[in-house]
């Protein structure tokens, strides 16, 4: 494909939040009952934290949220303008203003809610390791409404690959049913993140309903064996729960479904990773979400899973080198 016909090829749907990134200790995270590499909702005991890292000396203000993320790592790898695009919910103010800088190039189109302020997510890093707590405040307002203004709509119509972090499901649920249903009517490409333990167990509801349309679903070890655990499936082997994953059924049978779980840094199914020294490691914060932007950078280019899974393994390498979700100004990919 020439250039111009990847224009709004790739579109992502979820909660755009401003990561609020510090270096803490085992201290920080007991106190509000954290734990090391896990990924949860704010709750009313978390509230202070907030404030506690932002009074930080090393605290960090970056554009995140999962699928932000992946959108913009899978546009720097691309390097071709315009060619992806992306919906979710900001507030009006600072943290906002500052995500749409950040954010312009992946074609951010927010919806920006009155009352709600934007999200922001609480990143505790402890060894190099990320524990995230998502308050989510405006990205918690997005409605289908938004979505289904024409000057959106369109979006979606152009795009053939669409991309939602499992973390929407607990925001717009219709949302996704819409785009996924229209992915599977017009036979484009829909894929998922399990995301989270908790998606997987709490939001298992919106989940299923979702999961049937997904041709390619993302995880990580964790999440997977969460996932098995809650359906009763007896295996904590992480290839025959992805096999089981792809085996389930599908509601489009225009493609079949793969999975891909990633295991931190042990080989991706039978891919191998490129290993970085421990003295290399700044955060481990985004390299789930950078993978999975470096497989669709590929993938829209309609190569080959071995090519997908080495560019995401490049890409995942790349941030977890830097703070945040975050990249230099070209890839060094080919």
């Amino acid at each position: 494909m020439e250039s111009g016909s990847y224009e709004g090829v790739l579109l992502g749907m979820g909660n755009p939040l401003l990561d609020i990134s510090a270096v803490v200790d085992e201290a920080f995270l007991a106190k509000y009952d954290i734990k090391p590499g896990n990924a949860i909702l704010a709750e009313e005991k978390h509230l202070p934290m907030y404030n506690e890292l932002a009074s930080k000396v090393n605290v960090e203000y970056i554009a995140g949220g999962s699928t932000q993320n992946s959108i913009r790592v899978a546009q720097w790898m691309l390097q071709i303008p315009g060619a992806t695009s992306y919906m979710g919910c900001i507030g009006k103010d600072k943290f906002g203003e500052e995500m749409k800088k950040d954010a312009q190039a992946a074609g951010a189109h927010y919806y920006e809610d009155d009352n709600a302020p934007t999200g922001t997510c609480a990143v505790c890093i402890v060894g190099g390791e990320r524990s995230l707590v998502a308050n989510l405040s405006a990205a918690n307002c997005y409605r289908s409404e938004h979505l289904k203004r024409p000057e959106n709509w369109t979006l979606v119509e152009k795009a053939k690959y669409i991309y939602i972090a499992g973390f929407f499901l607990t925001v717009s649920p219709d949302s996704i049913q819409l785009v996924a249903e229209h992915a599977a009517a017009t036979n484009k490409v829909f894929m998922m993140n399990l995301s989270a333990p908790f998606i997987c167990e709490f939001f298992r509801d919106a989940q299923e309903k979702a999961l049937p349309y997904a041709d390619y679903i993302f995880g990580n070890e964790t999440e997977a064996r969460t996932f098995a655990k809650v359906r009763g499936w007896e295996t904590e082997n992480t290839e025959e729960i992805a096999l089981k994953i792809s085996q389930l059924p599908k509601a489009s049978g225009a493609h079949k479904r793969i999975t891909v779980i990633t295991q931190g840094c042990d080989p991706v199914k039978t891919f191998p990773v490129i290993l970085l020294p421990k003295e290399k490691l700044v955060d481990t914060n985004g390299a789930g979400d950078a993978f999975v932007g470096g497989f669709l950078s590929q993938l829209v280019q309609e190569k080959s899973i071995d090519e997908c899974v080495r560019a995401a393994c490049y890409a995942a390498n790349v941030i977890i080198q830097r703070s945040g979700c975050t990249y230099p100004e070209k890839p060094d990919f080919n």
